[in-house]
C-alpha cells in the first residue's frame, strides 16, 4: 500500500526532486555536511538582507537555525576542522603516554632488581667457596 508523491531530497545541500514511494527506513542515517558546503551556506546566510530570506534559505537547504548557529560559532572561532564531522569514541588522554612509559619503567626496575638479587646470591656463594678453598678474594697474585 504505497503511495506515489513528490519529495525533495537533500544531499549536501543539493536538492533534487524525484518521485518516490513512501517507505519507513529501517534505520535513519544522520546527515553529514562537508566543510565546503557549510562555508557556502554560511556565506549565503550572510548575504541575506531582506525579511524572510533567511527562513527561505533554511527551508530550501533543510537546515535548522541551531545548526547554523553552531557552524557560525565554529567559523568565527577559526576552527575549520571543527566544521567537519568529529571522530567518535573516547578521546586519547594526554597522560596516557606517560602512564604507559611509567609502567614500562616499573617493569624494567623489577627485572633489574631480580638480576641484582641473583648477582648478590652468586657473589655470596663465591665468597663461601673461596673461604672453603682458602683463597682470599681481596688479594691479587702479582709477581714482580
Amino acid at each position: 500500500m504505497s503511495q506515489q508523491f513528490m519529495t525533495q531530497r537533500f544531499t549536501n545541500g543539493v536538492s533534487e526532486r524525484e518521485t518516490e514511494t513512501t517507505e519507513v527506513v529501517a534505520k535513519a542515517s544522520r546527515r553529514r555536511f562537508s566543510t565546503r558546503y557549510k562555508l557556502r551556506v554560511l556565506a549565503e546566510i550572510d548575504e541575506c538582507t531582506q525579511p524572510g530570506q533567511l527562513g527561505a534559505l533554511l527551508r530550501r537547504e533543510g537546515l535548522y537555525s541551531s545548526t547554523v548557529r553552531r557552524w557560525r560559532q565554529r567559523r568565527d572561532e577559526g576552527v575549520l576542522s571543527g566544521l567537519s564531522p568529529k571522530k567518535r569514541g573516547p578521546k586519547p588522554s594526554p597522560d596516557a603516554a606517560l602512564v604507559r612509559e611509567l609502567a614500562k619503567q616499573r617493569k624494567r626496575i623489577e627485572q633489574l632488581e631480580k638480576e641484582l638479587q641473583r648477582a648478590e646470591m652468586i657473589i655470596g656463594v663465591q665468597k663461601k667457596v673461596s673461604e672453603l678453598l682458602g683463597v682470599t678474594l681481596g688479594e691479587t697474585n702479582e709477581k714482580s
